[in-house]
């Protein structure tokens, strides 16, 4: 070797430490993340890896699902089911505050999940496979979503599900404080890294799952602990790894960091190490929810209006009025509306002739079906009209073949019908 080329060695050797992956892998059995540069994870769906060794599980499409999985089976053939495994993620929403749908860390016997549909089953059931005991599959859901079929408690919340995604237990996401004492929602679609922790103790049949946000240490107290055993459950060789979905509001789901262990508890992920998240377009968001919401605020009170304008030129289209003297005549009152309806809205096809008062029409009384004749007295009539009513009350008391019986009268602004 010359002494010239040491340094081209030298330089070599320096940008393949620079270059190392992310990923420390040793095995199945126990494995840890710093970012997926170089990790090697079986991606489908629309799950990709950044140039950052940040992981996406799903972008802003609508129901699109994304799986990613260690490509190596673990096998669980010695029934020793205990495990322990440590993760970073963080959901960006398309619109702030309407996320959806949810990730899950999933243990399933196959990382086949082309028959398994978005939404609110998160990309590993569907409906006909929902439920089934042949699925032989754990998942700790982090959902976002109330989907009321699955009896879910809120749309923040992690739960336990074992071949159904109506989950064993749940529990809304919220990190204990421990100089507190009490549990602190933690909004999933925040855009914030959150850390988890699930710990399977096999001798105990205990699974533990417990969050914090990014800058907090592990919490002593767990967010949900459940008695189960999985060997009934889980194959002799099973995959490991996340799935994400969205459905008709659409989050960027990511996974940070990941560590796993077979054998005690999952290394501690170097979150200093972890890949940063994509700059959020927080104002513009923001801005674009504002005039939404303004919109339709605005819409609602339009329509209000309209509604209320219509509401009166009807309320005035059938106004009527009364008077005390009207108490003294024996003529029944009919309503103008009922009149109106009787003779098809004055139709001129239902006019029977014209009279030195008025109109006269042809209607059917809508309550009785009575055949009448509705006369209707002219605007410009000269006569009084309390002395023509008390005229046309005589008269309605007088009984002759050839009258029509009087049979009642309406008035509305000064027009009487008869």
């Amino acid at each position: 070797m010359t002494t010239t080329s040491i340094p081209v060695y030298f330089l070599v050797l320096l940008f393949c430490i620079y270059l190392k992956p992310q990923a420390i892998a040793q095995d199945e059995n126990k494995f840890i993340y710093n970012g997926f540069h170089g990790s090697g994870l079986h991606l489908d769906g629309v799950a990709e890896i950044h140039s950052n060794g940040l992981l996406q599980l799903t972008n802003t499409s609508k129901q699109q699902a994304g799986h990613a999985f260690f490509p190596a089976r673990l096998n669980t053939s010695t029934r020793n089911l205990s495990f322990s495994t440590h993760f970073v993620f963080a959901m960006i929403p398309e619109i702030p505050v309407l996320g959806g749908h949810g990730l899950t860390f999933i243990i399933s016997p196959s990382m086949n999940f082309s028959q398994a549909v978005p939404s609110q089953y998160l990309g590993i059931l569907n409906s006909s496979n929902n439920g089934l005991a042949s699925n032989h599959l754990l998942a700790i859901e982090f959902d976002t979503i109330k989907s009321p079929e699955f009896n879910d408690i809120n749309d923040n919340h992690v739960g336990i599900d074992v071949n159904n995604l109506t989950s064993l237990a749940s529990a809304n996401v919220a990190h204990y404080s421990d100089s507190d004492g009490m549990n602190k929602t933690l909004p999933m679609i925040s855009g914030k890294p959150i850390q988890v922790w699930i710990d399977y103790d096999q001798g105990a049949n205990l699974l533990n799952v417990a969050i914090a946000p990014i800058k907090s240490s592990k919490p002593n107290q767990s967010l949900l602990s459940t008695k189960i055993d999985l060997s009934p459950i889980l194959l002799d060789s099973v995959y490991i790894g996340f799935s994400a979905a969205t459905g008709a509001m659409a989050s960027s789901h990511y996974i940070l960091g990941w560590s796993f262990s077979r054998y005690g508890q999952a290394q501690n992920l170097e979150l200093s190490q972890l890949p940063s998240l994509p700059k959020q377009r927080k104002p513009r968001n923001k801005q674009s929810l504002e005039i939404t919401i303004s919109l339709i605020v605005l819409a609602a009170a339009l329509v209000i209006m309209i509604g209320g304008f219509l509401y009166f030129i009807r309320r005035k289209k059938y106004e009527e009025i009364r008077e005390d003297w009207e108490q003294e005549y024996g003529p029944r009152r009919f309503s103008y509306k009922d009149l109106y309806k009787a003779t098809k809205g004055f139709k001129d096809k239902e006019l029977l002739g014209t009279g030195g008062f008025g109109k006269v029409y042809r209607g059917v009384l809508p309550s009785s079906k009575e055949a009448v004749a509705v006369k209707r007295v002219s605007h410009c009539s000269k006569q009084g009209m309390k002395e023509f009513v008390a005229e046309i009350a005589s008269m309605g008391r007088l009984r002759h073949r050839n009258l029509v019986k009087l049979l009642g009268y309406s008035r509305r602004r000064g027009e009487l019908l008869l």
